[in-house]
């Protein structure tokens, strides 16, 4: 609400604005959550704003195992609203809860939500885009459900892809069909024994994705919560890359029990891919180590050309202080399997490339069996 005040001088007039609880709200989007892009007020931190003569108060919600973060918050917070216009003090409470798993806050200010049904949730993750993590998160998730087979576990595996503009899982694991409601629940379709939610089937081919962050939030909560995933061993789940909205979104929203990092050799791809896991390291999310795509092109007779260059995943996990547990060799079958919907993981189990995605789904289970 504007109110125009006139003065007394020849054409002098000064407008006013009446502080209310939506004018703060907006200037406390310029307050980060440290370490990240992202503001505190999309990340639903923000309860209780009161504003009376003046005097703005306000409590905000973290769910954080870092002790540094609270007072970081806090000062930001006081800083940016000392410069509202009509601000005359400020007040602020910062509740702190220590985190079940791993998150930064949540949608719902503080409380985090369990997959019912769910054992495991495995974050697929990369720095930059070009690298195979859509390739390497279909395989890996076909390769858990044959290691767990084997070893008489049934409750099965899921993957979830979160790459909201640009979903490519579908394609590479065959699945075209939209999904069934069934008692409010999305039934999600099966492939080769995985379970596949993804916004790829719920939008036209044709259609492009223009969503910013609160939708984002909202379709990954959807995707979590209102998905008939369970029973579950595992869920992959396969982000975008960066550390946009919809990785923060999805460690907001559900325990992740770890990530694993995506890379190529080259430096180009290694240097992003270590800023990229930092995230997980301020939102406490475990790296279960690190997976070296693209590796290297087998001639056939023993020797290995490493056309992206070599060392770059072993130097990413030395870094992050992981370990490298896979390197993924070049073979135009992984291509041709991802293009045809059969991932080679499915089509040629016995080649190198798809033992190399078991291993390294074996390698993932003992981590993960590890830490329960």
């Amino acid at each position: 609400m504007n109110v125009v005040s006139f003065f007394p001088q020849a054409h002098s007039q000064k407008v006013y604005t009446m502080l209310n609880k939506e004018i703060i709200r907006s200037a406390l989007k310029a307050v980060k959550y440290p370490g990240f892009s992202r503001d505190i007020v999309s990340f639903g931190l923000v309860q209780n704003i009161s504003v009376e003569d003046g005097r703005v108060s306000l409590r905000i919600n973290v769910t954080t195992g870092d002790h540094s973060i609270a007072p970081k918050i806090k000062e930001s917070t006081e800083t940016v609203l000392q410069g509202v216009d009509g601000v005359n003090s400020v007040a602020i409470e910062v509740a702190v809860t220590q985190p079940k798993s791993s998150t930064p806050g949540t949608a719902s200010g503080g409380q985090q939500t369990q997959m019912d049904g769910v054992k495991f949730v495995v974050a697929v993750a990369s720095g930059k885009g070009g690298v195979g993590k859509s390739t390497v998160a279909v395989n890996l998730a076909c390769a858990l459900e044959k290691v767990l087979t084997e070893r008489g576990k049934h409750d099965g595996v899921g993957i979830l892809d979160c790459d909201i503009y640009g979903p490519s899982v579908p394609l590479m694991i065959g699945v075209g069909e939209r999904p069934e409601i069934v008692d409010e629940k999305i039934i999600p379709p099966q492939s080769y024994g995985v379970k596949v939610m993804s916004m790829g089937l719920l939008v036209d081919d044709n259609a492009p994705v223009v969503w910013r962050g609160p939708m984002i939030n909202n379709a990954i909560n959807q995707f979590s919560q209102h998905v008939a995933w369970a029973p579950l061993e595992i869920l992959v789940v396969d982000l975008p890359p960066g550390t946009g909205d919809a990785q923060l979104s999805l460690v907001q929203t559900f325990p992740v029990d770890g990530a694993l990092i995506v890379t190529t050799p080259q430096a180009a791809a290694v240097n992003v891919a270590r800023r990229g896991a930092k995230m997980f390291d301020k939102v406490n999310v475990p790296i279960l180590g690190v997976c070296e795509n693209m590796s290297f092109l087998d001639q056939g007779d023993g020797r290995k050309v490493h056309i992206f260059g070599e060392g770059g995943g072993k130097w990413t996990a030395d870094q992050l202080e992981t370990q490298l547990l896979a390197q993924i060799p070049i073979d135009s079958e992984i291509r041709e399997g991802g293009d045809r919907g059969i991932p080679i993981t499915v089509s040629y189990p016995e080649s190198d490339p798809a033992k190399a995605f078991t291993k390294l789904a074996a390698k993932i289970l003992e981590e993960l069996e590890s830490e329960k």
